[in-house]
């Protein structure tokens, strides 16, 4: 049986559409039916960005983590990235996922299983089906965009592991968004240090050795295959985060 969620709404067999919302609103080749259509469009991305503003309001303390949906259950990475969900959660962090199978599940897994709050954002996909079945609270989006804002709106760090192209988009818009100060006391790990080590040695030998980035960029990352170190890393920066309370205003 094939399933697929669009948004909150779950496909079956031939209900199932062809393509996805996504799709449909940035394809603008063919009939001009986009100009009239797209105006109405803005509502239903509006609801996305109500829908999960009102759903994480109140989650508290949270760091998403990232990673690859091909990664294997029986992996030593799927393993990691469990261990990083349930460490997060003793630390008092709720965990925050894409909800889909792999890297995803297990730290959804780790959190549940610690008794946390295991968080999933799903997104419409034409090869992936709702999601994982440690999910506690899931919301799907329609629109990458409002999904992504949420991630970074409600987690106060990322903890990424090996991944592909969604894990790199992930990595790189947070790298961006702290860079330009968009956001700040954002802390960034990558978990797996034979994985990534060459993907920086090309930004530091490469990017940087040819001006398109300064050191500072680099000092963004923090590379380990230590989960404590990880976890620990959140922690001081949450208690960084902490606003110091202001002086009372004389009456």
């Amino acid at each position: 049986m094939r399933d697929r969620y669009k948004g909150p709404i779950l496909e079956r067999r031939g209900q199932v559409e062809s393509g996805t919302t996504d799709q449909r609103l940035l394809d603008s080749r063919g009939p001009t039916d986009w100009v009239h259509e797209d105006p109405w469009r803005v509502l239903r991305i509006q609801a996305e960005f109500v829908e999960g503003f009102g759903a994480l309001a109140e989650v508290g303390p949270a760091i998403a983590v990232f990673g690859s949906a091909r990664t294997p259950a029986d992996s030593a990475d799927y393993a990691t990235a469990e261990r990083v969900g349930r460490r997060l959660v003793e630390e008092d962090f709720a965990v925050i996922t894409g909800g889909g199978p792999g890297a995803m599940e297990a730290a959804n897994k780790g959190a549940s299983e610690a008794g946390g709050t295991s968080i999933g954002l799903g997104i419409e996909l034409p090869f992936e089906a709702g999601l994982n079945s440690w999910v506690d609270y899931g919301i799907n989006f329609r629109y990458f965009f409002a999904r992504k804002t949420m991630f970074v709106k409600y987690a106060q760090g990322f903890v990424v592991l090996p991944g592909g192209l969604g894990t790199f988009d992930e990595l790189f818009e947070a790298l961006t968004l702290v860079q330009t100060q968009k956001v700040t006391s954002f802390p960034i790990v990558l978990m797996g240090v034979d994985y990534w080590s060459g993907l920086l040695a090309w930004m530091r030998d490469t990017v940087l050795a040819g001006g398109k980035i300064s050191a500072d960029d680099l000092d963004m990352i923090t590379l380990t295959d230590d989960v404590d170190e990880a976890v620990a890393m959140m922690v001081a920066a949450r208690a960084d985060a902490v606003p110091t309370p202001s002086p009372e205003r004389p009456e």
